[in-house]
């Protein structure tokens, strides 16, 4: 199974502020649902719960929500106490794991992918992407659109398969 960290991050490494996004660019929006649809999407409660209503769970993708609580969620949605437990429910080939910061400190370790959009300008954000080392990541590739630069990374030292994009 893939591991694929997939984030929108500001200058700053900001990921959100008061449990939204702080920006909206339709571009990235569009590139996050190419990249997941048909896979898996593992999330924070907290991230779940600040989709739109009318998006919640993510339509044509399986959904995981890692939680140590017991909320009430869609019939849906696989939850999930830890992330070896999310990995075990994923049915898909791919997992995409889309935050929140707690979410992504903890998975990034065990991902052999990461697919980052960087946002231009700070955003006053409260939630941050963790601090990762460049040197143990290859960039793939790197793409401007709108202003946005899609990036995409593999990891040099994980032994994963398919590792390549």
């Amino acid at each position: 199974m893939e591991k694929i960290i997939i984030a929108a991050i500001d200058e700053e490494n900001g990921i959100g502020r008061e449990n939204k996004l702080p920006w909206h660019y339709p571009e990235d929006l569009k590139h996050f649902k190419q990249q997941t649809t048909g896979h898996t999407v593992l999330m924070g409660r907290k991230t779940y719960q600040s989709l739109p209503e009318n998006y919640r769970p993510l339509p044509n993708r399986e959904n995981i929500v890692l939680t140590r609580s017991n909320p009430k969620l869609h019939e849906r949605v696989k939850k999930a106490n830890s992330l070896a437990e999310a990995w075990k429910k994923a049915s898909k080939d791919k997992i995409f794991i889309a935050g929140g910061e707690t979410v992504y400190r903890q998975a990034l370790p065990e991902a052999g992918k990461m697919i980052l959009t960087r946002i231009p300008g700070l955003h006053d954000c409260d939630s941050f992407f963790p601090e990762w080392d460049a040197e143990k990541w290859r960039l793939e590739s790197s793409k401007e659109n709108s202003g946005l630069v899609f990036e995409e990374y593999t990891r040099k030292d994980l032994n994963t398969e398919k590792t390549k994009f």
